[in-house]
């Protein structure tokens, strides 16, 4: 949860933050935005015995005023069936009404809900009007998804234009997938779109971050000096990256890179490990 909650000086009087026992009052008396903190303390278990049941008796009153951090987390406490029975239905109810108000967490979550017909029926179309709400609203993960649907054609017009316009966004913020998927984007696009360069840069981006994916391509890009000076070293250390994370690919090039001895001393022994954890992880 990100929600920052503040009260105003005119709230407790000189007081910026309320005690648990005003907090608790001003919630007793029918304070929404109060009701809510009180329920992320039972959450917490801050200055409060640990309790989601009383977190959800809580949220569920600000909930009933509208509150929109409420109306969010209620709904996420119906999807994981955290102290209520597990319910897609009544979580896409709480969440509409949050993101009806603008929440983008919430709007990204109903996006979700209609692109696998969770609670909901499947339908593409109201999945990316959700997520197009949310991604202009600078929401990373929905900037992410309106561009795998532009991708796909899922809702919208077949666009890989488009679906790096808005993986761009989300890469901008460090969104992982983003950075990879716009690497990909750039590495197999047309004309000007492609570029060996940009896709380094942006896969190496979402490598530090320990995405799988994008390190086994850097290793490939290394090895086969596509973007950078060709390293058949930094091509081994990209793809051990990626195999210790139980990338099948990598693991497979890694054995190969053991068996011919480029940028490792050559190891029939290791080469067979590798090769057996490409199998194993093949199955998965």
């Amino acid at each position: 949860m990100s929600t920052i909650i503040t009260f105003g000086c005119n709230d407790m009087g000189d007081n910026l933050i309320p005690t648990t026992k005003e907090l608790r009052k001003m919630a007793e008396q029918g304070d929404a935005t109060a009701q809510f903190i009180l329920g992320f303390s039972y959450e917490n278990g801050v200055d409060v015995p640990q309790s989601i049941k009383e977190a959800i008796k809580w949220w569920r009153k600000a909930a009933e005023q509208g509150e929109v951090n409420a109306l969010r987390e209620l709904g996420n406490a119906y999807y994981n069936g955290k102290g209520v029975p597990q319910s897609c239905k009544d979580a896409v109810k709480w969440w509409r009404k949050a993101a009806a108000q603008g929440d983008s967490d919430a709007q990204y979550d109903l996006g979700l809900a209609y692109y696998t017909g969770e609670g909901v029926t499947q339908s593409y179309n109201e999945a990316v009007k959700w997520w197009r709400k949310a991604a202009e609203q600078e929401h990373d993960r929905a900037q992410h998804n309106l561009g795998v649907a532009y991708c796909k054609g899922k809702g919208v017009p077949q666009s890989y234009d488009e679906a790096a316009k808005w993986w761009r966004k989300a890469a901008k913020q460090g969104h992982a997938g983003a950075q990879y998927n716009l690497g990909c984007y750039y590495d197999q696009g047309d004309g000007a779109s492609r570029s060996c360069k940009e896709a380094v840069k942006w896969w190496r981006k979402a490598a530090a971050q320990e995405h799988a994916g994008a390190q086994y391509n850097l290793g490939l890009a290394y090895y086969n000096g596509k973007g950078v000076t060709q390293s058949y070293e930094n091509a081994v250390k990209w793809y051990r990256k990626a195999a210790e994370q139980g990338f099948p690919c990598a693991q497979e090039e890694l054995a190969n890179c053991y068996e011919k001895g480029l940028g490792v001393r050559p190891s029939p022994e290791k080469a067979a490990f590798w090769r057996q954890q490409a199998a194993e992880a093949s199955k998965k």
